[in-house]
């Protein structure tokens, strides 16, 4: 009976089957996909993102702002209007939050994000970081997002 409980605390828990199936699932998932997986995660600092989830979100943000300045320029004569507020407002805590994610998945905590605000160097080493391949081992944010 001791030898079971003993083997119980030093072996982990198995992974959830659901987390299996997703990675299947992942392997088909288009840009739009991806960005609809990082909108659906909004709010969650935890866990881990992949380079794809991240610079997928971060592009069709990208182009998302783009269009909306130009429709802004279009309709109300500025660069900076309604639809550009709405767009930056919206995407805001997404972009934060699949950073953070993306971050977990280096092995870097999402605190690593603050380095952006030291001037031109630390866009640099954010952007590095964002580029880094996924750390393969599982770490205190969960498995390998793939």
């Amino acid at each position: 009976m001791e030898n079971k409980n003993m083997l119980d605390k030093a072996t982990p828990p198995p992974l959830p089957q659901n987390t299996i199936n997703n990675n299947a699932a992942e392997a088909n998932y288009g840009i739009i996909d991806w960005f609809k997986k990082a909108l659906r995660n909004y709010v969650n600092f935890s866990g881990r993102a992949r380079r794809k989830e991240f610079w997928y979100f971060f592009l069709v943000q990208l182009g998302l702002t783009i269009v909306a300045m130009i429709v802004d320029t279009i309709i109300f004569s500025s660069e900076t209007g309604l639809f550009y507020i709405i767009v930056a407002f919206g995407l805001f805590l997404p972009g934060l939050a699949v950073t953070v994610r993306r971050l977990h998945d280096i092995g870097r905590s999402g605190w690593w994000f603050l380095i952006s605000f030291v001037p031109l160097i630390g866009g640099i080493i954010l952007l590095v970081f964002m580029a880094s391949d996924t750390k393969h081992e599982t770490n205190q944010w969960g498995p390998p997002a793939k």
